[in-house]
Order: C-alpha cells, then sequence, then structure tokens
C-alpha cells in the first residue's frame, strides 16, 4: 500500500501531460471512482482532467504525503499536504484509498 500511495502522490506532481497519463493509467484501474469536496469522478480520462485542472488552479504547487500511510485489507489512508517547494504547506487533506489487483479502484478525499 506504501508504494501505491507514493506513486498515487507523485502522479499529482507530474506536470507533462503525456506522462502523467501513463502513470495514471498503469496505477488506476480503468474505472477508477474519485471524490473529493470539488468532484465526484469515474475513469482515467476525467481523473487525468481534474488534475490537470488543479495543477492549473495552483501553479508551483507541490503534494507530498504529510502522514504514514494505515491500511488493512487492501484499503488505506493518508494525509497529504501542497505548497510551494520548500514552503509552508496551503492545503492539507486526508484520503481513503481501495486498491484492487494493486491499482487504486476507489479514491475519496477530504479538505481539512
Amino acid at each position: 500500500m506504501n508504494t501505491v500511495v507514493k506513486k498515487y502522490i507523485e502522479t499529482w506532481n507530474i506536470l507533462d501531460g503525456a506522462e502523467r497519463r501513463a502513470a495514471i493509467d498503469a496505477l488506476f484501474t480503468e474505472n477508477v471512482e474519485y471524490a473529493d469536496p470539488n468532484v465526484h469522478i469515474t475513469g482515467r480520462d476525467a481523473l487525468d482532467a481534474y488534475i490537470a485542472q488543479t495543477q492549473a488552479q495552483i501553479p508551483g504547487g507541490v503534494f507530498a504525503l504529510a502522514s504514514e500511510v494505515s491500511s488493512h485489507h487492501d484499503l488505506g489512508r493518508f494525509t497529504w499536504q501542497v505548497g510551494p517547494a520548500g514552503g509552508a504547506p496551503f492545503a492539507v487533506g486526508y484520503d481513503f484509498i481501495a486498491v484492487e489487483d494493486g491499482r487504486v479502484r476507489r479514491l475519496y478525499g477530504f479538505f481539512s
């Protein structure tokens, strides 16, 4: 689970569209479900578009894992943060993740 979460966080930091899409295709199931306070989407295309939109809204924002990953039975939870590289975070949240056959099937995010 730690590796999956690490790759998930890294995906939010990939600015190159083709590189990000390759990472999404490798990490998420085709019908991944993602929800946070702003959206409830299904599928890799929608997730890719949402990540790109979020990156455009927070230029220079770097996502980072802000806690250890707690997991059991292909389920996990963790805290993340986003802010300028080397600076204080301007947003913090926590996510719950469900993995299926080593890939993210569902992810639910909450903002602090």
